[in-house]
């Protein structure tokens, strides 16, 4: 009987898939493009509204943008993930907190969340940078809201527990961001006493058409008022949705309807009527 013939396969292991290559080639690209927007100071805020159910602004969220070599600027989404678990992922948490301990030294009026990773708490730059901030000027952290993803703060709960009681008596507030899109475990929900809870855009798109969902966020809101947090809705992006989310409990709507990230916010020129959305 003759030998079997051997099928071609492609390990997805090996050098030779070449899908793999190519996931590794654009991780190595993005790497570089933000090790040199890093090296450079090409890092910037933009900002976007949250806005109150009941109207008018609650407060603003500073997204990190960085710019590649041709001026471009490029949102978080495209890169944040590669670098995340890297030091160049701690040091874009210490240049957004940096530029939005500014942005409030700036603006009295301002109230400002920033993006974190529970990475960052026991890093020594990041650190320094908010206890320098908070002892220059007390009045920065009843200010400041930050953002933790579910993920991320899943991962060392005990940590963030403790970061978060710690900083909370210096009037800071904390926001679980992207809830309901990770593994979070209502034991720790009950003992982490985040503020507000950020419900993860998947649910929100379309809600106003989407029994499923309507189901899921009502279940979501129910447990939020439970802890005493405030809610904020993602991805806000059609006045149909907008208008359920409110008739149904939600605090705060967040999302395209009520405005693009802009890296010109009202504040920095009140006589140019013209935002740059990034």
């Amino acid at each position: 009987m003759a030998p079997e013939r051997k099928r071609n396969r492609i390990d997805p292991q090996s050098n030779n898939d070449p899908l793999s290559a190519a996931v590794s080639q654009r991780d190595r690209s993005t790497l570089d493009m933000v090790r040199t927007a890093l090296d450079h100071k090409q890092v910037m805020l933009a900002y976007q509204p949250v806005m109150a159910s009941t109207g008018g602004v609650a407060f603003y969220e500073g997204l990190i943008r960085v710019l590649d070599e041709t001026g471009r600027i490029i949102p978080a989404r495209e890169f944040i993930n590669v670098i995340e678990e890297t030091e160049m992922g701690r040091i874009i948490d210490c240049l957004a907190l940096e530029k939005g301990m500014r942005a409030l030294r700036k603006n009295p009026t301002l109230r400002l969340s920033i993006n974190m990773s529970a990475g960052s708490i026991g890093y020594g730059r990041w650190k320094k940078v908010l206890e320098r901030n908070l002892r220059t000027d007390p009045t920065l952290g009843e200010r400041l809201i930050m953002e933790i993803t579910e993920t991320s703060a899943m991962l060392v709960p005990e940590l963030v527990i403790s970061f978060m009681a710690e900083l909370q008596e210096r009037g800071v507030c904390f926001a679980l961001d992207d809830f309901g899109s990770g593994y979070t475990s209502f034991r720790y929900l009950r003992d982490f006493y985040f503020d507000m809870i950020k419900i993860d855009g998947q649910f929100i798109r379309g809600i106003s058409n989407d029994p499923d969902n309507q189901v899921l966020v009502q279940a979501l809101v129910s447990i939020a008022k439970h802890f005493n947090m405030f809610t904020v809705a993602e991805f806000v992006e059609n006045v149909q949705d907008a208008e359920f989310l409110a008739q149904n409990g939600v605090d705060c709507l967040q999302g395209y309807y009520f405005g693009a990230p802009t890296v010109r916010p009202p504040w920095a020129d009140a006589n140019n009527g013209l935002q740059a959305s990034a």
